[in-house]
């Protein structure tokens, strides 16, 4: 294929694929993945049950010896084709992420350049990697530390940003030398998995190295996540399932990217235009579904009411409806549970006392598109206590800085945050009081670079993603010695 030719779609996209087989699954059950937007159906998913997961583990297996034993530059040529390749069908995958995931236009593509970030960055990682020689305390002994892959590796994506959530663990897992099972979310089958599938085996990616199964992680999540060959679940998703999973697997390897309710903090010398925009921008991005975004604005009373109205000023001139209009800014959100449990927080809000200065009825045709609202709220009512992931947005005032800090931190979660101030290192001062793993100083709560720590405190998640960490979350350190002469041992032996 020349580079100005377009590809031919990829198809069979209602299967799963197990050792390089594209196969329907054998549970008997029949999902529909439909557009949130009309309920268009995308396609019929035969879903998987436990012993399509033990082929799909029994395949990756198989396929980690060799895979694991590839030449570095080997492993990290596939990325740099599979770079080609999503370039080359970016319309195609766009297209996907807009009518099965409800991104609109905009946002499709933001998706698809995080994930050529990932897949840039994971095309150094074969090379990377890093073992050691220590001195011993032992005469005549070397002391050497390998890092090895780990071996088969378990990733549970969500639907948000399901293309850019499957392949942050995907992607290093498998430049390092793991193979992987995937299981994407029920409602973005395509987005989540399949074609991340399809792109790397048309960059050459051995059959096993990638599996896919498709199912409900209420029917086929314990067996993936306690399967005896599975060396460690990389999770993005809700808190109570990452508790779940780690009450499952307490002694296994780890990585947990879980809920947040992040805090933009505005303090009285902010730049209230950059706050508004940054504030406004990260409460409704992707129709506020995003782990990091901003569920509360927090403002100081000398800014508050100054920045509330620019803030209500940018929410009305948001334009609502069809995620495949590029005029469209807020979408559809995911399903008719998502949209009731939205408009249930609100109501409930509404009842304790926040005060609705923004709403609207839903609209589109399945009604799941839902108008930007915009709460003033103590922190303790439910928009700004519970963790929202809709189009809503909540400004709470702080008597003065110390008080913002005091409210920002009043939550069990730690995920993203930000504070907005005109002095830099006062705000690189505050930003290190946040009880959280990510703050950014003049800037939105949204933020996700490949090669930096991502992820979150509290019950925001475990362990970190991107970088030198994602070395680290999927390799394993092996202490190899090397006794050069012989050793005097107990009981009168050796020495010889």
């Amino acid at each position: 294929m020349h580079a100005d030719q377009t590809p031919t779609p990829y198809t069979g996209l209602d299967r799963m694929t197990i050792g390089g087989e594209w196969r329907h699954g054998s549970s008997g059950e029949v999902h529909h993945d439909v557009d949130p937007y009309d309920d268009t159906v995308l396609a019929e998913v035969r879903l998987a049950d436990a012993g399509d997961v033990d082929l799909a583990y029994r395949a990756a297996e198989r396929a980690w010896p060799v895979w694991a034993a590839t030449p570095a530059y080997e492993r990290a040529e596939v990325f740099r084709r599979a770079l080609r390749i999503l370039d080359a069908r970016r319309a195609e995958v766009a297209e996907w992420l807009v009518r099965e995931a409800g991104a609109v236009r905009d946002r499709a593509e933001f998706e698809i350049d995080l994930v050529r970030s990932g897949m840039a960055e994971a095309a150094s990682y074969p090379t990377r990697v890093e073992g050691r020689i220590l001195p011993g305390i032992t005469p005549g002994k070397e002391n050497r530390v390998y890092r090895e892959p780990l071996g088969v590796v378990t990733v549970i994506s969500p639907w948000n940003f399901p293309l850019q959530l499957s392949h942050r663990s995907v992607a290093p897992a498998v430049a390092l030398g793991n193979t992987v099972v995937l299981k994407p979310a029920e409602n973005t089958p395509v987005t989540g998995g399949l074609l991340l599938a399809r792109v790397y085996e048309e960059a050459g990616l051995p059959p096993g190295v990638l599996n896919v199964v498709l199912g409900k992680g209420g029917q086929i999540g314990d067996a993936l996540a306690t399967h005896e060959s599975s060396r460690m679940v990389s999770f993005t998703g809700s808190t109570d399932v990452g508790r779940h999973i780690s009450r499952l697997i307490p002694l296994k390897r780890r990585t947990l990217e879980l809920g947040g309710n992040s805090p933009l903090v505005v303090l009285d010398d902010a730049d209230l235009d950059l706050a508004a925009d940054a504030a406004v921008f990260g409460s409704y991005y992707h129709q506020g579904q995003i782990c990091m975004a901003t569920n509360r604005i927090i403002a100081t009373t000398g800014v508050h009411d100054e920045l509330v109205d620019r803030i209500v000023a940018r929410v009305r001139a948001l334009r609502v409806g069809d995620p495949g209009d590029p005029a469209t800014q807020i979408g559809p959100v995911i399903d008719d549970d998502q949209a009731e449990g939205i408009r249930d927080l609100v109501d409930r809000s509404v009842e304790v006392g926040a005060q609705l200065l923004l709403s609207g009825e839903p609209g589109g045709p399945a009604g799941r598109v839902l108008p930007p609202y915009l709460l003033l709220a103590g922190n303790h009512a439910p928009c700004a206590a519970e963790e929202v992931f809709g189009p809503v947005a909540t400004v709470i005032r702080a008597t003065e800085e110390e008080d913002a800090l005091r409210i920002a931190n009043d939550t069990e979660y730690g995920l993203s945050s930000a504070v907005h101030t005109r002095d830099a290192e006062k705000g690189v001062r505050f930003a290190r009081r946040l009880r959280a793993g990510m703050t950014h100083v003049n800037d939105s709560t949204l933020n996700d670079e490949a090669n930096t720590a991502f992820g979150g405190e509290e019950h925001s998640g475990h362990g970190r993603f991107g970088g030198e960490w994602a070395v680290e979350a999927f390799t394993t350190d092996h202490w190899v010695s090397v006794q050069q002469v012989p050793r005097t041992l107990p009981f009168g032996f050796g020495g010889r």
